[in-house]
């Protein structure tokens, strides 16, 4: 067995589990020993692949002793910038020992903050895994758990099978985007057929969007650039709540996908369909849509912006011609080379594109290439309008993201990007997903209080804006609302906005019980933040929490929420004369009762 890959059982009484297990979960008691890998989404929240059967685990019915004889192991991909690093492998480790099940070695915790990645503790973890089952069972590795596979043995099938169609049999209404209906066929077609779509995506958009403003909202040349997007629904306009999210799907560079399909020695105008390659031919035609190979690669295979992963290396190096090059993908697929791995790809973020142009000797059939090319993802944003005051429009507050490799090699985020060269007088279509967020909307009836450094701020926007509508009509509560940026005259986004709702009466201003405060952290010696100017409005805050106030915090998941979260507990403590464990206490109270928000990201 090759160390290193995931993509494996070991005999029929093994069984490794990814996603929810449908047709395993009634077996479960059954097997023999079963391993999981698990993934943490949100703010701790189980993935969707993992509700069903995470639901069925809840079950009152099952005992103590349901597991009684199962032997099992949880690997967890997490990221430790975020408060409830891997909550979820957590949960089930806890789960199903309390069901009786035996852990077979401590949980592992994947972490993407690690230099090399999740891998960083996947190796180690998976070879004590390994010896420690062959102890326990050396039925299970018949020639030892360290072996490894020759050079010589072919690896398994791809677990996709292409079909290539004549284009006079292709219906002619599938084969142009010429209007909206065509591109959402595409679309849908499309990404429904491609191996990383999990089984709760909505393929097809939920509308198409047009970009009419591009506006900067930082001063240019200061190194950051964050823009305000407005854009106008031109299919149907779809209503949503404050807080909500827009997903989109970005664009590709068109000579990157040209200089990827000729790499790859690929006809773009060809007519496919993709399949499982177990599955039954006659469902296979009965509903699957062909689509152009170059549309297939533009909308959901990301070769010019994601670095792909390791097993990507070690599939290659079955493909190499070229000695040289076989033994350099050999090692990077190796655990002694996932380092040098590291430092090459991740760290640089090597494209797909990238990686194939460095060893040119290598041509891996398309099948290989659809399965192991990540999948091109929609990018989410939390939306910064209200619907009420802009019934047929959706705002969005983007950061630009840019950054240097180590050697000095220029990379840019692929969505905000692609948002920021759009230019509103072009006629383009951006297919859109509108789905609930981490901030649900509230009556106008209860106080706010929101903490939004930088570009956190976007979904308070929206927030503010509504209750100033609410406001004209009906009395609402109040709101505070807590800023942070580097400079007042470079990146203070929304100045005007904010400064108009916290005078003449605004619904943020002091005259109706609320505030706005302003932490600029480099424009002075000593750094200040949102948390500093908390701590002095101590009283304030602790007032509107005691009248039932909900606390939103938003921005990026480093430090920021955990520093936060310790200015509320240092509040609470203080203002209510209590211990810091009993304030620590009572705000996981308010988050356990739907008062204590966070939305973050990396």
């Amino acid at each position: 067995m090759k160390s290193g890959a995931l993509e494996f059982g070991m005999g029929c009484d093994l069984r490794v589990e990814r996603g929810e297990g449908c047709g395993y979960r009634s077996l479960l008691p059954h097997e023999e020993a079963v391993i999981f890998v698990v993934s943490t989404t949100g703010q701790g929240d189980t993935p969707d692949s993992m509700k069903v059967f995470w639901k069925y685990l809840l079950q009152r019915s099952l005992s103590q002793h349901w597991l009684k004889g199962t032997l099992y192991a949880v690997f967890g991909l997490g990221d430790s910038s975020y408060q409830k690093y891997n909550f979820v492998a957590k949960k089930l480790d806890k789960r199903l020992m309390d069901l009786g099940g035996t852990a077979i070695i401590e949980r592992g915790l994947g972490d993407d903050q690690h230099p090399s990645g999740y891998e960083g503790s996947l190796d180690p973890w998976m070879s004590s895994l390994w010896r420690t089952l062959n102890m326990i069972k050396p039925e299970f590795f018949p020639n030892g758990p360290d072996v490894v596979i020759q050079d010589n043995v072919l690896i398994d099938q791809p677990k996709v099978r292409i079909t290539y169609h004549n284009i006079e049999n292709v219906d002619s209404s599938f084969s142009t985007a010429s209007d909206l209906t065509d591109l959402d066929i595409q679309i849908g077609s499309a990404r429904s057929m491609h191996p990383g779509k999990l089984s709760s995506d909505k393929c097809r958009p939920d509308c198409f969007l047009k970009m009419v403003r591009n506006l900067p909202l930082t001063r240019p040349n200061d190194g950051k650039d964050v823009r305000h997007f407005e854009f106008e629904f031109v299919s149907n306009a779809i209503e949503y709540d404050v807080g909500d999210v827009l997903e989109i799907l970005p664009g590709q560079d068109s000579a990157s996908i040209d200089a990827f399909i000729q790499r790859c020695n690929l006809d773009p105008d060809t007519f496919i369909t993709v399949t499982p390659r177990e599955m039954d031919d006659c469902i296979d035609n009965e509903t699957r849509v062909p689509v152009k190979l170059r549309t297939f690669v533009e909308l959901t295979m990301d070769i010019a912006s994601a670095s792909p992963r390791r097993y990507f290396f070690e599939v290659m190096s079955f493909f190499a011609t070229a000695d040289h090059e076989r033994e350099r993908l050999q090692y990077f697929a190796s655990p002694e080379g996932r380092d040098d791995l590291y430092q090459y790809n991740q760290k640089e973020r090597r494209t797909v594109l990238e990686v194939l142009e460095d060893f040119p000797s290598v041509q891996m059939p398309f099948e290989w290439l659809v399965q192991l090319v990540p999948p091109l993802k929609r990018r989410a944003f939390s939306i910064s309008s209200s619907h009420l005051a802009h019934p047929n429009q959706v705002h969005l507050t983007v950061d630009v993201v840019s950054w240097t490799t180590p050697y000095k090699r220029k990379k840019k985020g692929l969505c905000s990007s692609w948002l920021a060269a759009l230019d509103p007088q072009d006629v383009m279509y951006i297919p859109s997903w509108i789905h609930k967020g981490c901030l649900p909307r509230l009556p106008p009836s209860l106080p706010l209080i929101l903490v939004g450094p930088g570009t956190g701020c976007a979904p308070f926007r929206g927030f503010v804006e509504e209750r100033a509508l609410q406001s004209k009509t009906d009395s609402v509560a109040p709101i505070i609302f807590f800023f942070g940026c580097r400079n007042e005259d470079i990146d203070f986004l929304y100045r005007d906005f904010w400064l108009s709702h916290s005078q003449n009466n605004g619904v943020l201003s002091e005259a109706k019980c609320g505030g706005f405060y302003v932490a600029f952290s480099r424009d002075q010696p000593q750094k200040v933040y949102v948390q500093h100017k908390m701590r002095e409005q101590s009283q304030r805050i602790w007032n509107l929490l005691a009248q039932g106030a909900a606390v939103y915090i938003a921005g990026s998941s480093t430090k920021m929420p955990a520093d936060v979260t310790s200015a509320f507990e240092d509040i609470v403590s203080k203002e209510n004369e209590v211990s810091r464990e009993d304030a620590a206490r009572w705000i996981r109270s308010l988050e356990k009762y739907g008062r204590f928000h966070i939305e973050a990201w990396s």
